[in-house]
């Protein structure tokens, strides 16, 4: 086949042309990818308002608020005794662990037979005094009337007179014996001091027992009282009848409340504090002496404060403050907000200034906000709360 000089011509300007378009392609889709990203769609707005930073809100409102003190403190019973036997002997009998003995019943007993064998030989010598100063009594009578009718001498009826008043001495000194041959006896006896339950024993039945070694512990729960330590820079916080709310450590145990019955005026120079009793308001036996509860002592109650929970509080090197929600270019954004902290209790700390009501603080999510940074408002709630009353 013969082309000619004009089609070899257009054929190559074909092919320049097809090349040209080749490499023109990937330049275009260049281009417009560029220009896609100049321009934003309606999802990538989208996207873009979703940066700011969600966090949870409390509008600050005022509440009344009891500033507290928090102390550790130790049950204990006011009737609480170790008590041992007042004479030495075999212990023949022992109330068992658990058991209610009634003021005055025997808890323990030591062998009484020498006790009783006493008690009987001053009885007998009782009667034998007793008899004599009869016989003496009725000689006195009998020798009288013949003194005043000067039958017997003055010094015969003198005799007489003597014998009876020795009878008489010897009928005292019998009852005396009697009387410390029965306290021997009675001692052979350990006896309750107060109702109470037998909490410990010290010796065993068969033991030998001395004066003044225990020998077993009594308890009464009837009314036990809380013990505690204060620290001295609280002395003229708390006086009698302070409200106290007592919150023990087992979880199945319900609050308590109480008030401070007793108050100590001198201060323990080993931990700076000073003594109060707590006597609580009713009977609990869930309490057990030796128990360790917490107290909440009321110091003072705050009208109208601001407060906030200590986890909202921010704390650096330009001391304490907030993030608060403040509206900006049409948005909102966390600004920084210095505050002064008054008293706090139970989780709460009271704001002395710095926030107003109707302040949005941020409670939630202020650990990754830092101030002006666009944020948006995931819950809001009030800082209201109902405090525990400890005077109800």
């Amino acid at each position: 086949m013969t082309y000619s000089l004009t089609d070899m011509i257009d054929r190559l300007s074909f092919g320049y042309r097809l090349a040209a378009a080749i490499l023109l392609i990937p330049m275009l889709l260049f281009l417009a990818a560029c220009s896609s990203a100049e321009e934003p769609t309606e999802e990538t707005a989208a996207v873009e308002v979703d940066r700011s930073l969600p966090v949870e809100v409390i509008v600050v409102e005022t509440n009344s608020f009891e500033d507290v003190i928090e102390m550790t403190g130790t049950v204990e019973a006011p009737d609480d005794a170790t008590l041992s036997a007042e004479t030495a002997g075999t212990l023949t009998a022992l109330a068992p662990l658990g058991t209610t003995i009634a003021r005055g019943g025997t808890i323990a007993q030591v062998n009484a037979t020498m006790g009783r064998a006493g008690v009987a030989q001053a009885e007998a010598a009782l009667e034998a005094a007793e008899a004599q100063a009869e016989l003496a009594e009725d000689q006195f009578q009998r020798q009288e009337p013949l003194l005043r009718d000067s039958i017997i001498s003055a010094a015969e009826f003198q005799a007489v007179r003597t014998q009876r008043a020795s009878a008489l001495a010897g009928v005292a000194q019998a009852r005396a014996a009697l009387a410390q041959a029965r306290e021997v006896l009675a001692n052979t006896r350990v006896v309750a001091p107060f109702t109470g339950t037998v909490e410990e024993h010290f010796a065993e039945r068969g033991e030998q027992v001395v004066p003044g070694l225990p020998v077993v512990r009594i308890v009464s729960t009837a009314q036990v009282k809380v013990k505690a330590g204060v620290p001295e820079r609280y002395a003229g916080d708390i006086e009698r009848g302070t409200p106290v709310r007592i919150v023990p450590q087992s979880y199945n145990i319900q609050p308590l409340f109480g008030t401070v019955s007793f108050v100590g005026r001198a201060i323990n120079t080993q931990n700076r504090t000073f003594p109060i009793e707590v006597a609580l308001d009713e009977r609990n036996l869930a309490l057990k002496p030796e128990m360790v509860v917490k107290l909440e002592v009321q110091r003072q109650e705050i009208d109208e404060a601001i407060a906030l929970p200590l986890s909202a509080i921010v704390r650096d090197e330009r001391g304490t403050s907030v993030l608060v929600v403040e509206e900006a270019d049409g948005g909102l954004i966390a600004a920084h907000r210095p505050t002064e902290l008054g008293a706090q209790s139970g989780g709460f700390v009271v704001i002395a200034s710095g926030l107003s009501v109707g302040d949005r603080v941020i409670a939630t999510g202020q650990a990754t906000v830092a101030e002006g940074d666009r944020v948006r408002i995931a819950d809001e709630r009030s800082s209201s709360f109902t405090p525990v009353r400890l005077d109800d």
